[in-house]
């Protein structure tokens, strides 16, 4: 029986297989861990990252029903789906840290010691060249990315690696296969930066500003 089967049968028993098409693709373009599937006419199309390849079964199979739920707009729970949030959710350690750029991590160490008591273990540290995503966490390479529209701000800069780093730190909350990273508690955290308020002004000013001049 293949993983696709025993995902679905296991998330839908009522629904008959035979009515849909699958194909599993492992794409090498993807950043590691990364997966998504596109749905028509009844055909599934799942394309996950080359990394997925030497994960469990088990752990395969609970990322294809969280996909899965997605496309059916269904909230449910499996035992596998559990076995994938926490594997995600320590995939961070096994990530090779050699991408550190040394002003990020100057923000970073800032924030640390200010926010965080100095003991969340430091990441990948890159830059990217967006402007409307100014920050970004990715669990399955342990790697912050900031935006360069921020170089020159060192308080904004500070304030969206605060937000990044509160993501690797509390990670992810999944009830009935709906996942959610900004939980109460994060919310809670993130307006102890100090004058949270202010900086979230400032972003929007630094992210309309950047998208006119681009």
């Amino acid at each position: 029986m293949s993983i696709i089967t025993d995902a679905f049968e296991d998330l839908f028993p009522e629904k008959n297989i035979e009515d849909f098409n699958f194909k599993i693709n492992y794409n090498g373009k993807f950043k590691p861990y990364n997966a998504n599937v596109k749905y028509t006419r009844n055909s599934f199309a799942f394309n996950l990252s080359k990394k997925w390849k030497n994960v469990s079964r088990e752990i395969q199979i609970g990322l294809l029903q969280e996909l899965l739920l997605k496309i059916f707009k269904t909230k449910k729970n499996t035992f596998n789906i559990d076995l994938y949030n926490n594997f995600m959710k320590k995939i961070y350690i096994a990530a090779p840290k050699t991408k550190i750029d040394s002003f990020l991590e100057e923000s970073f160490d800032r924030v640390n010691e200010k926010y965080f008591i100095g003991i969340v273990e430091k990441p990948n540290l890159i830059w990217h060249s967006s402007i409307r995503r100014l920050g970004s966490y990715e669990y399955g390479s342990d790697t912050i990315s900031i935006s360069r529209v921020l170089e020159n701000d060192l308080d904004a800069l500070d304030y969206v690696m605060h937000h990044e780093m509160l993501h690797k730190k509390l990670k992810f909350d999944n009830k009935n296969g709906s996942c959610r990273h900004h939980t109460k508690a994060f919310r809670e955290l993130e307006r102890k930066f100090e004058n949270s308020n202010e900086m979230e002004e400032r972003l929007k000013i630094i992210a309309g500003h950047g998208m006119r001049k681009r």
